[in-house]
């Protein structure tokens, strides 16, 4: 494939420029009193949320331990994806300046333009998201984590008074409600299953309790439209209790893993694993910023 290979033609644009843009018909105008900067800054934490968790989902294609959750762990995937997808590019709509700039003449969406042409430093997600896939309990620890923190803070975030991020939250309502409840129900299914299944289901506990934290810290960049994750701990804290109590699990009495200079990923500051993440994920686009298939 060369960039010169096909014909001006925008049904084979590389990046998926034939798609509708993801926001005709909602109504983009930030809403009064509202800085477009900090607005995208909140989208832009919230997306990459989204779009990092759907890598890592992704990359359990083919692997679950029955195909019925082979499919519903892609389906996950492509939840997140599609909310990642609004999201960036309600960001580049209220703060155009935050698009990386790319090759005049270049396919590549603004939406796109962030997801793939931003180093990890300038992305914003929780850092639960970027670590490494483990085995099958691993991913459902991490799964229900992040699932019952995101569910709570969009079930709010549906009352924004800005329209994007309403529309985002009511449909994303739904989908979290899934991604919680399959979570839930593998994580009490491996409590209770073999003795190796409890085993492995306390390890990927214990490995990923120490992320819990950064999920409902307090976010600056919060503005009246959004919904601050210190608002909804006390929420996730009863979920979680819940599904602890109900699997015979104790709640580790591990701390939340501290940050660097009190620098989190909501801060750009990422384990070593996000910059391979984005490596991969980034190739092909970074390679043909101008390409066409």
């Amino acid at each position: 494939m060369h960039d010169d290979d096909f014909e001006a033609d925008s049904s084979q644009w590389a990046f998926g420029t034939d798609f509708e843009d993801p926001l005709a018909g909602v109504d983009t105008s930030i809403p009064a009193g509202v800085d477009p900067d900090e607005l995208a800054r909140y989208c832009l934490g919230l997306a990459d949320d989204a779009l990092i968790m759907s890598q890592r989902l992704a990359e359990w294609c083919s692997r679950a331990p029955e195909m019925e959750d082979d499919v519903a762990l892609a389906n996950l995937a492509l939840d997140l994806l599609g909310q990642a997808r609004l999201l960036l590019a309600r960001a580049a709509a209220a703060s155009p300046g935050i698009v990386p700039e790319l090759p005049e003449g270049s396919p590549v969406p603004p939406e796109d333009a962030l997801a793939f042409f931003r180093e990890a430093g300038q992305f914003r997600n929780v850092r639960l998201a970027e670590v490494p896939n483990g085995d099958f309990a691993h991913v459902v620890v991490r799964l229900l984590l992040f699932s019952v923190a995101r569910f709570e803070v969009l079930e709010r975030l549906r009352l924004s008074r800005d329209h994007v991020l309403a529309a985002v939250a009511t449909r994303g309502v739904k989908e979290l409600s899934y991604h919680r409840d399959w979570s839930g129900r593998w994580f009490l299914t491996l409590a209770r299953g073999t003795q190796e299944s409890h085993r492995r289901l306390l390890a990927a506990l214990d490995e990923l309790w120490v992320f819990r934290g950064e999920l409902t810290a307090a976010d600056a960049s919060v503005t009246d439209v959004g919904v601050d994750p210190s608002t909804v701990s006390a929420a996730v804290d009863a979920v979680l209790e819940q599904v602890l109590a109900t699997s015979g699990v104790e709640r580790p009495s591990k701390g939340a893993l501290a940050g660097v200079g009190g620098r989190f990923g909501r801060d750009g500051v990422h384990t070593e694993h996000l910059s391979l993440l984005l490596a991969e994920m980034q190739v092909v686009a970074r390679a043909h910023p101008s390409g066409r298939w």
